[in-house]
């Protein structure tokens, strides 16, 4: 049974990871990534890998869901800096 933390962890994942989908949105329809740091996104990605990793580690439904997801939509925001220069 899932207890009330782990509703709130998942929900905490949804929220903080559903965050990233406008700028991926706004960035690939305008076909425009001046305004977004490399250096951000790259230490973000590998940081949200980590967090990937110890959340399989701990067998955190909340942390695995979360950060896979958020590891696609900041790796797609890098891929945009890269191609849209």
């Amino acid at each position: 049974m899932i207890d009330i933390y782990e509703i709130v962890g998942l929900l905490a994942a949804l929220l903080t990871t559903a965050s990233f989908v406008p700028q991926v949105y706004k960035t690939w329809k305008s076909k425009s990534a001046d305004s977004l740091s490399l250096t951000m996104y790259l230490v973000f990605f590998v940081g949200i890998v980590l967090w990937l990793i110890y959340g399989i580690h701990l067998k955190s439904l909340a942390m695995i869901v979360a950060n896979s997801i958020t590891a696609v939509l900041s790796l797609l925001l890098i891929i945009f800096k890269l191609r849209y220069k």
